[in-house]
């Protein structure tokens, strides 16, 4: 059985969406059966500033490795930590 949907509030900030949804059901406004999967091939992870204490043979001996790479350091870092938690 569908019900009808309520119309969803026109608001004047989004601190007032949020305080909504945060209230009411969003079933009560959206035919959630509807929804499609959207994808977002430009949105960036968010990432954190660490400091990483390295000795400097080690410091040296990834830059000589993404030099020849032909990619920053950091970068190659990265890849490597993620190949090896998901490897």
């Amino acid at each position: 059985m569908n019900k009808p949907l309520k119309p969803i509030p026109h608001f004047a900030s989004e601190a007032e969406e949020r305080a909504f949804w945060q209230e009411y059901d969003s079933t009560d406004y959206l035919d959630w059966s509807k929804a499609q999967k959207v994808v977002l091939p430009n949105l960036k992870p968010t990432t954190k500033t660490i400091s990483l204490r390295l000795p400097q043979h080690l410091l040296d001996s990834i830059k000589a490795a993404a030099n020849a790479r032909d990619v920053p350091y950091q970068s190659l870092i990265k890849v490597w930590l993620q190949e090896k938690l998901h490897g």
